[in-house]
């Protein structure tokens, strides 16, 4: 059974930084794209950035040249380093893998001062 763990979420001021993780397991992660998702109140969820197995990258306009997503194989983890983060990436972010159709729990990101 694949798991999907995010973590890293938090209060942060604008212009500020996180980054968020997604631990998986129950599978071998190095062979499955893997994607960040984010849904805000009364909002679709959207996608924020989606990284292949060659790590190609598609970004969210919104949030291209401010986020970057990385992944580690030898740990099964994807993070998602958000620069100059602003009230409207206010959201709970969503780890994805497409594959199996797998969602994490989510992780609230709160920007504000």
């Amino acid at each position: 059974q694949v798991q999907l763990v995010e973590s890293g979420g938090g209060l942060v001021q604008p212009g500020g930084s996180l980054r968020l993780s997604c631990a998986a397991s129950g599978t071998n992660f190095s062979r499955y794209a893997m994607g960040w998702y984010r849904q805000a109140p009364g909002y679709q969820r959207e996608l924020v950035v989606y990284i292949a197995v060659a790590g190609g990258t598609k970004y969210g306009d919104s949030v291209k040249g401010r986020f970057t997503i990385s992944r580690d194989n030898a740990k099964n983890t994807v993070y998602l380093q958000m620069n100059s983060l602003k009230p409207e990436d206010t959201a709970v972010y969503y780890c994805n893998l497409p594959y199996y159709d797998s969602w994490g729990q989510g992780t609230q990101v709160t920007v504000s001062s």
